[in-house]
């Protein structure tokens, strides 16, 4: 079970969501909890999951929110799921600590797997 929606592993910075499609509007809109008790970040995006619209979608509003470029991030599992791993090459410590923001802003506003 993670404890945060991040974890390093070698060497890359692994960002763990649930990205909703067809959204009303596009953000991170807090947390999700599986249910092993994993936590993901909430990602809305407002276009629908098809020809890869949705994944595009949710790496920039992902890079917006780290300031890191979008050309840095891709989908390392998930292609085609809401469930999605997105991968992070260093440098990222400054993405880390506005993962950890946002992990704050939400903590209190968390859905859970099956609600």
């Amino acid at each position: 079970m993670r404890e945060k929606p991040w974890e390093i592993i070698k060497e890359h910075l692994m960002v763990h969501a649930r990205v909703t499609p067809n959204a009303r509007k596009n953000g991170i809109g807090g947390l999700y909890e599986a249910a092993d008790g994993s936590l993901a970040l909430g990602i809305y995006v407002s276009v629908p999951p098809e020809k890869g619209k949705a994944n595009r979608a949710a790496i920039a509003i992902l890079a917006k929110a780290l300031k890191v470029p979008k050309s840095a991030i891709s989908v390392a599992v998930g292609e085609t799921s809401r469930d999605k791993v997105f991968k992070i090459p260093p440098p990222f410590d400054e993405a880390v600590e506005r993962l950890e923001h946002l992990v704050e802003k939400y903590r209190d506003k968390v859905e859970k797997d099956g609600e």
